[in-house]
C-alpha cells in the first residue's frame, strides 16, 4: 500500500476510532441513517465502501442485498471489520488500501462508490477521485459526506448550549491541516484537513464528476429525542452531502 501522512494517522486511530465509530451519535442516529436511506434499494448492486473504517455500511448494505467491496488503509479497522462481517455470516470483500491506490479492482466495477466522512480525511483528494471514477461503471454515483467546511475548521468555534449553538468563523481558509485528538477525551493525535468548498467542486470537475446534488438536510424530529445535539444541525449544518456522476 502506497503511505502518506493519512495513511499513517489513521493506521495511528486502532481501538480509538472504532469505539467513537461505534457510539457517535452523529454518525448512528444521523450521518449513517440519512445516507442509506438516501442511496435507496440496492439489491443487486456492486458497491464500494471506500475509507470504510469499522465497516457498518458495508454490513449495512450487503445485509440491504448489494455486493460490497469494503476498502481503508488501515489493516486494524480492516480486520475489524472483517471479523464483524463473519458473525454477520456476511460476504463482503475486504482490502486494505490506500484511496488514492485501489490496485487489484478493476476499472468499471461498481454501480455506487460510497465515501463517507473520509475525503476531508485523505492527503490525496484528486487521486482518490481519480480513483473512483476509475471504478465506477458508466453511468455510476460516487456518493460523499464531509464536515461541512464553512462550520468546521480549526479557527472555526461551535459555543453556547445544544439548543442555541453558534458558529464563531475566525479563518475559512487557514490552516489546511493541523493535528489534535480524535475525540474530546480521547489521546490518539489524528490530522485533521480542512478544505474550502471551492476546493472540493474543483477537484470534482478536475477528476471528471458531475454534481448531480448536494443536500444540507434538517434532523427529523423524532431523532432530536436520541441525542440532544442533534438540536444543532436544525439551525447550523454540521455535515455536507454530494451526489456525484460519472462525466462520460
Amino acid at each position: 500500500m502506497k503511505q502518506d501522512s493519512s495513511t499513517i494517522s489513521w493506521n495511528q486511530a486502532g481501538e480509538d476510532w472504532i469505539t467513537l465509530a461505534r457510539s457517535n451519535d452523529f454518525r448512528l442516529f444521523y450521518i449513517m441513517p440519512y445516507t442509506l436511506e438516501y442511496l435507496g434499494d440496492v439489491r443487486g448492486m456492486d458497491i464500494l465502501d471506500l475509507g470504510c473504517g469499522e465497516g457498518g455500511y458495508s454490513r449495512a448494505l450487503a445485509g440491504g442485498g448489494a455486493r460490497v467491496y469494503s476498502v481503508d488503509c488501515s489493516s486494524f479497522f480492516i480486520g475489524y471489520a472483517e471479523d464483524k462481517a463473519a458473525e454477520e455470516g456476511l460476504d463482503i470483500r475486504h482490502f486494505v488500501r490506500n484511496s488514492n491506490d485501489l490496485y487489484g479492482i478493476p476499472d468499471e466495477s461498481f454501480d455506487r462508490v460510497i465515501c463517507s466522512m473520509m475525503l476531508m480525511d485523505c492527503e490525496d483528494l484528486y487521486g482518490t477521485l481519480r480513483e473512483a471514477k476509475r471504478v465506477l461503471k458508466p453511468g455510476g454515483r460516487l456518493f460523499a459526506s464531509v464536515l461541512h467546511p464553512c462550520f468546521n475548521g480549526k479557527e472555526m468555534s461551535w459555543v453556547g448550549e445544544d439548543t442555541e449553538k453558534k458558529v464563531v468563523v475566525g479563518d475559512y481558509f487557514q490552516p489546511e491541516i493541523w493535528e489534535k485528538p480524535l475525540a474530546k477525551g480521547m489521546e490518539t493525535q489524528v490530522i485533521w484537513r480542512h478544505r474550502t468548498l471551492q476546493d472540493y467542486v474543483k477537484a470534482f470537475v478536475a477528476c471528471g464528476f458531475i454534481i448531480l446534488d448536494l443536500n444540507e438536510p434538517l434532523p427529523e424530529a423524532s431523532l432530536l429525542e436520541k441525542s440532544p445535539r442533534l438540536c444543532w444541525l436544525q439551525k447550523i449544518p454540521m455535515f455536507l452531502f454530494w451526489e456525484l456522476g460519472k462525466k462520460e
